[in-house]
């Protein structure tokens, strides 16, 4: 049976609160939380645990999304990439070099993008941009 779940884009302004407020949505009831990984994010969102767990498909309302694709926008992806070169030895710092410079000639994706893309991968999952 499908659930209906709601994001509060109102608070999330950056990626920290971005994982903030989906672990109060999806994680409710779990006695761990999802780390800041996009891709624990997919993963989390295959189901098996929290909101999701013996769940056929949701519908996910992101209220105030606009705030959001703010907090998750051009600045902070900047900025997620520019860490992950700073660790070379945990990261693919070719591949986060050609991202910086995607968004610094105004053609790469946002964290909010990327995060839309995730979503979108899981057919049984309906994101309503609100």
């Amino acid at each position: 049976m499908p659930v209906d779940l709601r994001l509060e884009g109102s608070v999330v302004r950056d990626i920290p609160s971005f994982y903030d407020e989906v672990n109060r949505v999806f994680m409710a009831g779990e006695s761990w939380r999802l780390g800041q990984s996009l891709d624990a994010l997919n993963d989390m969102l295959y189901g098996g645990y929290g909101a999701l767990r013996g769940r056929s498909g949701a519908r996910i309302v992101w209220a105030d999304h606009e705030v959001s694709r703010l907090g998750l926008g051009r600045e902070t992806t900047i900025a997620y990439y520019t860490a992950k070169l700073a660790r070379p030895d945990a990261f693919n710092a070719d591949a986060a070099r050609t991202a910086l410079a995607d968004l610094r000639e105004g053609a790469g994706r946002t964290y909010f993008d990327i995060v839309l893309e995730i979503f979108a991968d899981h057919p049984e999952l309906h994101l309503d941009l609100a």
